[in-house]
């Protein structure tokens, strides 16, 4: 019954957030597909690729009508992450989470359990590992890099889901805990990692995507489980400084159960020059969730 009123929860649903465009709801019909976590559009908001959180991605196009909306989905198959070799990843490590393409068009992905980023020349090739510093090996597992995105510069930033040191993989104890600090920010430039700066915590929220748009600025989406009322989303943007993140500014903030699980988010420009930020739900591989995309206008 409980999963029932979950399924039914987004029935009757508030106003939409301003800029609201639409939503569609993808289906397939591949045993593994679903799962979705990250997304990255192409400058003409066609061209996509999703990541999945099993090691998976997809890659497609968008079909838009003459408003610019969503009414299709032609997509690939489901192709498995290659790791360091010719083999994917084995289980446990490949749970991926975020998805960040370069200025050079190579792709960049984090992981959460075994926390680390790789780096494909090109989705489908052998990955090539990122040094792991140590504040990546005491993460603990289903909590750690969550989103990821690259700047014009191909600098990274990485953010965990949670900032309470708690036990690394293996050890479960204190998985449902979480600290009430800010998020650290962790940067990726001339291969080195450090954490210059952290996140504002606002309330229960915690990242789940990132992006840096094509204004430059960095755009972070948050989630949080409510329950049998389903998920709220907020995307927060971000003006990124040598000092740290400024000009704080709520773009969407959701009700419960007005969209599903958003867990990845790509911002681009459409052909008349508007910021678009184009989200996609991880339906958890349960049939009573949905992998939808959803979009929403930005202000500049």
């Amino acid at each position: 019954m409980a999963l029932l009123l979950w399924g039914l929860q987004g029935s009757a649903v508030p106003r939409w957030w301003p800029g609201f465009l639409g939503s569609h709801v993808w289906t397939g019909t591949a045993a593994d597909f679903g799962g979705f976590s990250a997304i990255e559009l192409g400058d003409d908001g066609l061209e996509f690729v999703v990541l999945s959180d099993r090691g998976t991605f997809v890659q497609g196009r968008l079909i838009r009508d003459a408003a610019g909306g969503i009414v299709g989905v032609e997509a690939g198959p489901v192709t498995r992450l290659l790791a360091d070799g010719a083999a994917p990843f084995r289980k446990w490590r490949d749970d991926s989470e975020g998805l960040a393409r370069a200025p050079d068009g190579s792709f960049y992905v984090s992981f959460e359990n075994a926390t680390r980023v790789v780096r494909y020349p090109q989705m489908g090739a052998e990955a090539e590992n990122l040094p792991i510093p140590q504040a990546f090996r005491t993460m603990p597992c289903n909590s750690g890099l969550e989103a990821l995105a690259v700047d014009a510069d191909a600098t990274l930033y990485a953010l965990p889901e949670r900032t309470a040191l708690r036990e690394p993989c293996g050890q479960w104890r204190n998985a449902g805990k979480d600290g009430d600090g800010p998020f650290p920010v962790y940067r990726y430039r001339d291969g080195i990692w450090d954490q210059p700066f952290s996140l504002p915590r606002r309330g229960g929220k915690v990242p789940a995507g990132a992006d840096v748009g094509p204004d430059g600025r960095l755009y972070v989406l948050e989630r949080e489980f409510h329950g049998l009322a389903g998920f709220s989303s907020r995307l927060r943007r971000f003006v990124i400084t040598d000092a740290g993140l400024t000009e704080e500014v709520v773009l969407l903030d959701s009700a419960p159960g007005q969209h599903d699980n958003l867990e990845g988010v790509s911002v681009w420009r459409d052909t008349s020059g508007a910021l678009r930020a184009t989200m996609v739900a991880d339906d958890n591989f349960n049939p009573l969730q949905r992998t939808e995309i959803v979009e929403y206008r930005l202000p500049d």
